[in-house]
């Protein structure tokens, strides 16, 4: 049977068989940072960057880490995430100087709990704000500038379910390639070679 005869193809019909939210849910956004989201800001560590290129383009997602704080809040509205070296394809990067519109989630070590923003992004290599984003006296590259549309707490279900944070579900490294093997499978290069400059860049490397 075809799987189209089950395709929810329509805003109605999604909402029919979803139901709508209840009570405060449905308008859970906010237009900007309260000191709860500021305050998850600040002790995290990690996000996901989500965009999308003009007109069908492709969709990335793309991680972004460093120490907690990394991202700096400009204002209630604006926050400044420094781009530190990486594999130079800038995919994230392409997507948003064709379509501005970007989705973050940060998340934090033993919480459950997310933070998501919606908003547009800009690229700056504005020289003071890169100053205030260096470490070890290395500035980033760039800075992705997000003026916040809506920001939002999403509830910790995914997270539990995963039962992500568990130290004791946490794979053996081993069973699984290193990114050497990968590169070597996927693309015929020298797997010994990447696995050795790899070593190198994230002990030298990182920013």
């Amino acid at each position: 049977m075809s799987t189209k005869v089950h395709e929810i193809t329509t805003r109605e019909h999604l909402e029919v068989h979803y139901g709508q939210p209840k009570g405060h849910l449905n308008e859970k956004e906010l237009p900007k940072l309260n000191k709860h989201s500021k305050h998850f800001i600040t002790i995290s560590p990690f996000l996901v960057l989500s965009t999308s290129a003009a007109n069908d383009g492709p969709a990335d997602a793309s991680p972004r880490g460093d120490a907690p704080g990394f991202v700096q809040i400009l204002d209630d509205k604006t926050i400044a995430i420094p781009d530190r070296p990486g594999n130079r394809r800038a995919d994230s990067f392409h997507n948003i100087i064709e379509n501005p519109e970007v989705g973050l989630l940060f998340m934090v070590p033993g919480m459950n709990e997310i933070l998501r923003i919606n908003g547009r992004a800009k690229l700056t290599t504005d020289t003071e704000i890169l100053a205030s984003m260096q470490v070890k006296g290395k500035l980033p590259k760039a800075a992705l500038i997000v003026q916040i549309k809506d920001v939002y707490m999403h509830c910790g279900k995914a997270i539990i379910r995963a039962d992500l944070w568990n130290p004791d579900k946490q794979i053996d490294r081993k069973d699984f390639p290193t990114m050497g093997q990968l590169n070597q499978d996927w693309y015929g290069v020298d797997g010994k070679q990447i696995d050795k400059n790899y070593s190198n860049s994230i002990k030298n490397d990182l920013y």
